[in-house]
Order: C-alpha cells, then sequence, then structure tokens
C-alpha cells in the first residue's frame, strides 16, 4: 500500500512590505532635505498665516527698512528698475519676481515697486512673508 506523499511547501519571501517601507523612506527624506534659505540681507518680513515656499530661482527685489531697493542683491534706484527688470525678465523663462519687504516699510514704497514690476513685462508677483 502506498502513503500519500505530502506536498513539499516552498518557503515564498514577499517583499511587497520591504518596497512599501523603502518608498516611504525616500519620500521622507527626499521632502526633509529640501530646504531653500533665501541669501541677501536681514529682513523682517510681515508673517502670513496663508504663506507658501517658493524656490529662490526667480528674480528678487528686497526693500529693507531705510527704503533701499536691491534686485538681486546689488543696489538700484528706482528710476533704473523698470530697465534693469526688463533686461532680467528678458533672459528667463520664469518670469516671476518676488518682493521681499521689511514689515516698516512704506506702503507706497512697495506698491510703487509693484507698478514698476508690472511695466516691466513682470508676469508674477510674488510678497515674500514668513510663516506664524
Amino acid at each position: 500500500m502506498k502513503l500519500l506523499d505530502a506536498k513539499k511547501r516552498k518557503a515564498v519571501l514577499n517583499i511587497t512590505p520591504l518596497i512599501d517601507v523603502l518608498f516611504i523612506l525616500i519620500i521622507f527624506f527626499t521632502i526633509t532635505s529640501t530646504f531653500l534659505e533665501q541669501p541677501g540681507m536681514k529682513l523682517d518680513l510681515p508673517n502670513a498665516e496663508s504663506a507658501q515656499t517658493h524656490k529662490v530661482e526667480k528674480a528678487i527685489v528686497y526693500i529693507t527698512d531705510k527704503s533701499e531697493v536691491f534686485l538681486q542683491g546689488q543696489p538700484i534706484a528706482l528710476d533704473r528698475l523698470k530697465d534693469a527688470l526688463i533686461n532680467l525678465m528678458a533672459n528667463r523663462g520664469d518670469k516671476s519676481l518676488i518682493v521681499s519687504a521689511d514689515e516698516n516699510v512704506q506702503h507706497g514704497l512697495v506698491v510703487q515697486v509693484m507698478d514698476i514690476a508690472r511695466g516691466s513685462k513682470v508676469e508674477k508677483l510674488v510678497i515674500s512673508t514668513e510663516p506664524k
């Protein structure tokens, strides 16, 4: 009489959970390692709850608390700002401008810089703030 042979079981290693954990770690390290710090001068930026971060590849206009205007870190007079912005925007695909003004600057100066920017082929204005 022949006895039934027990079927041999094959050991199967399921690596799906391992792959899931690795992808989560990759995403975590990618997100936490992309902190960008804006170079430039010390400004006390206004706070906003809806603030979002943007990369620093864009053109930046700084306005200090002493009403000094800087384009890309270089001091510039308001009457030369329009021509400088037109030249700067002509060489860029992304025609956006970050206006980073100190919170103690008069509102009129910020509006004047924004008006000059709009007349200089700037397509998008971003006001720089700090999150609360």
